[in-house]
């Protein structure tokens, strides 16, 4: 016990990083179960595959089935990244897409999903990209450019070049799955 206590000390990590799901004994249904969601900075979540336990801010209390509700669509290189991480939005990033995205609102992105394919068929996919910082949008795809949609007309769409031999999915850093505004 006394050597994993100490990998985890080198590896800035605490049991609840590697056990993040919380089961009670005297749970009866899925519903009971919880996943922890950290919440990190904009550039942990940039740029970070994994996120140490000094990263981050808070944790957020789930219900798995929520979570895992979501079907991930992502490349190969993504496979061994942190799946979920949370984030709060700032007055800047949440002006172009309110009211989807308030100030102080926490956003959940899901960072095994950063396929263009539509999540729903009917329905835009709120995505986190990378765009020399964090933003968030609606995003196709054209001619070698990501076209980033914000939801609010007074603020312009913006064209992000895709380097040649470069995926889109290299810019894209998740969908976000989950909003939480306070009340």
């Amino acid at each position: 016990m006394e050597g994993l206590d100490r990998v985890l000390a080198a590896l800035s990590l605490k049991i609840e990083n590697i056990l993040p799901l919380e089961i009670s004994a005297t749970a009866e249904s899925s519903d009971d179960i919880t996943e922890s969601i950290p919440v990190v900075s904009h550039s942990a979540l940039l740029e970070m595959q994994v996120v140490p336990a000094s990263s981050i801010f808070e944790t957020l209390r789930v219900p798995a089935s929520q979570l895992y509700a979501h079907q991930p669509r992502t490349t190969q290189q993504r496979v061994g990244w942190q799946r979920f991480l949370a984030v709060r939005i700032d007055v800047d990033q949440a002006a172009p897409m309110e009211p989807i995205l308030t100030p102080g609102c926490v956003v959940v992105v899901d960072r095994h999903y950063n396929s263009l394919a539509p999540y729903r068929s009917q329905q835009p996919s709120l995505y986190a990209v990378r765009s020399g910082h964090l933003i968030f949008r609606y995003v196709s795809f054209e001619e070698n450019r990501l076209i980033l949609r914000p939801y609010q007309l007074r603020y312009p769409v913006l064209l992000q070049q895709v380097a040649p031999g470069d995926s889109p999915s290299s810019q894209i850093l998740g969908r976000v799955c989950m909003v939480l505004n306070e009340v």
